[in-house]
């Protein structure tokens, strides 16, 4: 065992209510007090160890030393991820399921999900100019619902966006409040729920024909791997898993908001160049708050760095550290999108959405929707659009997970730019 790590004073402690008052620094600000990538403590009720940096993140998705099943606490499956989903799974079960939401991010239809998108922000924006003020966040939201179902091939009457992109931008609210946000996310999860099963429902008796090769399409008559369909709740589940992820894009929509108020030298950089913008988006992920930590479970005893992970033991890897690591990144607190210029795509160092293969592995399947669908949205607020910054409160707390710029980003006076 590493002497340098102060393993007995901290495993006796419940740390839960530091988690909740440190937030995206809670990880980080140990490795620092105690001069370590790895230490442990008590959350939730149980040991946890905590793990940070490249090395870590190379050991903590090798399939070979740990699992997700039962990882993720029960709290986050009834709001984020939903029970039984992907997130959980492993071995055969995990690859087949990964193989389904592969065969969704197909090329032809990310070439949809971009014609989409460019539509519904043309559409929007004109109602831009009639508007007194905008709260970007807030519209962002209600766009990415509108755009998450069309391309999965859900229905969503125009009288529903509010409410669905309400419950939806909940269920990833509550990933890490109590109380009443949580409360309002476990509502969210059972209002979503429903009505994504109705839909499925509706599919396999051919009430509903959606296009072929859609997510509620390949998701709806998927199998497991006994040859059967999966439940209708669980395939409800899975299809909420892939609009979900899409309405959370507000928030990265906010902060590159931000980033282009903040670095206003950027601005001119975005123009007519989908090199530069592609970079924009990527440094959005990596310097703003989203994911915290992801958790996975140790499958067999192990050694690492002289010490001993016991089996079922719950390890905690920290993404938000990773991404401002000092060793990994220049200046890691400057935004600097030029740094992804000759980036060598290491799956380890840069996890804004968790690590890993990104075709085999546990690493998001969404994460290229998710890229594709920033950088057409920064196309817009970076070119299509001129529009006034008025004073307002835009700091955000790295204790609330997730976070936001206080005002959600408002802007005035919204011109269409030719």
């Amino acid at each position: 065992m590493n002497s340098c790590i102060p393993l007995s004073c901290l495993c006796n402690l419940e740390s839960s209510p530091m988690l909740y008052f440190e937030g995206y620094n809670f990880i980080q600000n140990r490795c620092k007090r105690y001069g370590t990538n790895i230490f442990q403590t008590r959350l939730f009720g149980q040991r946890v160890i905590c793990i940070s940096g490249e090395e870590a993140a190379k050991i903590f998705y090798d399939e070979k030393l740990f699992y997700r099943k039962g990882a993720t606490p029960k709290f986050i499956q009834k709001t984020l991820f939903g029970q039984c989903g992907v997130q959980g799974l492993d071995g055969v079960s995990h690859k087949l399921r990964k193989v389904m939401f592969m065969s969704i991010m197909s090329p032809q239809n990310l070439e949809t999900l971009d014609e989409i998108t460019k539509k519904v922000w043309q559409n929007r924006i004109r109602r831009w100019e009639r508007k007194e003020r905008i709260i970007l966040f807030d519209e962002a939201s209600e766009m990415m619902c509108k755009i998450a179902c069309q391309w999965a091939g859900i229905p969503l009457p125009k009288e529903e966006i509010k409410q669905r992109s309400k419950d939806l931008s909940q269920l990833v609210d509550a990933f890490g409040s109590v109380g009443i946000r949580h409360v309002q996310g476990r509502c969210a999860r059972l209002r979503t729920e429903s009505w994504i099963r109705d839909i499925i429902d509706q599919i396999r008796t051919y009430r509903l024909v959606p296009y072929k090769g859609s997510a509620a399409d390949i998701i709806s008559w998927h199998s497991n791997v006994n040859g059967e369909l999966l439940s209708t709740q669980i395939a409800a589940v899975e299809l909420i898993n892939i609009i979900r992820p899409i309405v959370a894009i507000a928030t990265y929509i906010t902060f590159g908001a931000l980033a282009m108020y903040q670095n206003p030298c950027c601005k001119n950089k975005l123009k007519n160049n989908d090199e530069y913008v592609t970079m924009f988006v990527q440094e959005v992920r990596r310097l703003y708050p989203f994911t915290p930590f992801v958790g996975a479970r140790v499958k067999r005893r192990f050694v690492w760095n002289n010490y001993a992970f016991s089996k079922r033991t719950l390890v905690l890897l920290d993404i938000y550290g990773i991404n401002h690591d000092s060793k990994i990144w220049r200046d890691p607190y400057k935004f600097e999108p030029e740094r992804f210029r000759n980036w060598d795509n290491n799956p380890f160092t840069f996890v804004p959405q968790g690590g890993g293969d990104p075709s085999s592995g546990h690493r998001c399947a969404g994460e290229m929707v998710t890229i594709e669908i920033m950088k057409e949205s920064i196309k817009y607020l970076g070119n299509n659009i001129s529009y006034k910054v008025p004073a307002q409160n835009l700091k955000y707390s790295l204790m609330r997970m997730p976070t936001l710029p206080k005002s959600g980003f408002i802007i005035r006076k919204v011109k269409i730019e030719n």
